[in-house]
């Protein structure tokens, strides 16, 4: 890092530079890191603050936290990459629950000689998007590990948010009658990420559907419909999502096949690979449950959205002891959608 015949520190080599110990030792080198690379691309007055925390400002309603660890594999994929799945994987996690999301902390493990132009990549995707949503990287951290003992970039996100009162979603408030519904087309995510796996030799043009849901989420609660819980369907896919909510409200749960909504290209990529779309992750898509009577106007106010414009209604709620989620298939038989057994997809998120 010293250039002793100048007597100054050269500038980080983006280009050819790459991830060493020093960067993680708490010195010159790891304070020019976070200077000249994450600062100068993530910096806003929170994290501009420089010290061990940041001292936030909170609005008045009840906080909701949440926080999540990526470790997608490849890093990079069609429409997205390791770091903006960070930024939005937490903020919906937050904006599901009611929320506003307000801010985000992020922590990064590096694995020692990964290049620091594809880390520059990586943070100005993160930077991008938090700047999209409004919601800003306020404080982080920074670990270097020995090559070999890590995979290039994991990150950590923690965001935080406020709730008011009235808007209480939460896994255990579906009820009999109830309609579910899915904001667009399923498996977009888990299938882009399979299709960039070198070892199918596969391929398909099927971008992944990461996205922030705050905004949609604001104008579904704007259309005053009773939503009774919402959730993003990450790994496990909505069949294990809705196993989840069916077992916290105790109720039971019957899809149509043919109404749920998956691009042609999505479903063919799943049959060649022997996947259930139901069961592949997305990281830009939600599921609202809603009493019976909003049910359209809640369906308009998705519709109304960028990103709500395929939603659907997907199935019903209904009384059942065994909290099964079944599904009528396209042949009108009837099957069910059980838990996910194992790990379908690994390295998704």
């Amino acid at each position: 890092m010293k250039d002793v015949r100048k007597g100054y520190i050269r500038p980080l080599d983006l280009r050819q530079g790459r991830v060493d110990m020093t960067h993680g030792s708490g010195g010159r080198a790891m304070a020019q890191l976070i200077e000249e690379l994450f600062a100068r691309r993530l910096g806003n007055a929170y994290l501009g603050q420089g010290n061990d925390a940041a001292v936030l400002p909170m609005p008045p309603g009840r906080l909701v936290l949440s926080t999540d660890a990526h470790v997608v594999s490849p890093l990079f994929f069609p429409g997205g990459d390791i770091g903006c799945l960070a930024v939005h994987g937490t903020i919906n996690d937050v904006a599901v629950m009611g929320a506003r999301p307000l801010y985000l902390a992020a922590s990064f493990i590096l694995e020692e000689g990964f290049p620091l132009g594809d880390l520059a990549r990586i943070v100005e995707s993160m930077a991008r998007a938090a700047s999209d949503a409004g919601v800003p990287v306020a404080t982080g951290d920074t670990k270097v590990v020995e090559q070999g003992k890590g995979d290039g970039v994991y990150i950590t996100t923690t965001g935080a948010g406020v709730v008011a009162e009235g808007a209480d979603y939460a896994g255990d408030r579906a009820r009999a009658g109830d309609r579910i519904l899915v904001s667009g087309s399923i498996a977009e995510h888990g299938m882009a990420i399979m299709a960039q796996r070198e070892s199918l030799g596969f391929a398909a043009n099927i971008v992944s559907d990461t996205a922030a849901l705050h905004g949609l989420i604001a104008a579904m609660r704007a259309s005053g419909a009773a939503i009774r819980v919402l959730r993003d369907p990450t790994r496990g896919g909505v069949a294990t999502t809705l196993n989840e909510i069916a077992r916290q409200s105790g109720v039971g749960m019957m899809l149509q096949e043919s109404a749920l909504p998956v691009q042609p290209e999505v479903a063919a990529a799943c049959e060649f690979l022997g996947l259930d779309p139901l069961y592949v992750a997305n990281e830009g898509k939600l599921l609202a449950i809603v009493a019976p009577q909003d049910c359209d106007a809640l369906l308009a106010a998705m519709q109304a959205h960028p990103l709500g414009r395929r939603a659907a209604v997907i199935g019903s709620v209904h009384q059942d002891a065994q909290h099964f989620v079944q599904m009528t298939t396209t042949f009108g038989g009837r099957r069910i959608v059980d838990w996910l057994s194992g790990e379908q997809l690994p390295r998704i998120c």
